[in-house]
């Protein structure tokens, strides 16, 4: 499975984005597929995840302003990103889940949200 991110940009605080993750190669077999960021010297974290039957789940900090879905004809998942605030600046990276047992990431989307 490859997964490529884009949509990272650089947008003021209150502004939106819109990052697409497009999976290519067995995707039959992805169970799951999220977003996770990571801000420079912290770890990594899960923002946003949805399964095959689009049950979603997502981080208490994101609740309310991210939305995350999934157009599985295209094999591409989304993350709509409102009200970013300049805690939200991170490295935005796709993961997939395929078989409930293999783990594949995106090479990550530069996500800047200046006050």
């Amino acid at each position: 499975v490859q997964l490529v991110e884009s949509g990272g940009g650089m947008v003021q605080a209150g502004g939106s984005l819109r990052l697409s993750c497009a999976a290519s190669g067995s995707t039959a077999g992805i169970r799951a597929m999220g977003w996770y960021r990571q801000a420079p010297g912290k770890q990594r974290d899960l923002v946003a995840q949805i399964t095959t039957d689009g049950s979603t789940n997502y981080a208490d900090s994101v609740k309310g302003r991210f939305t995350v879905s999934r157009d599985n004809a295209k094999n591409t998942m989304y993350l709509q990103m409102n009200s970013l605030k300049p805690e939200d600046t991170a490295v935005y990276s796709c993961h997939a889940l395929l078989l409930g047992v293999y783990d594949y990431w995106g090479q990550g989307t530069l996500v800047t949200v200046s006050s």
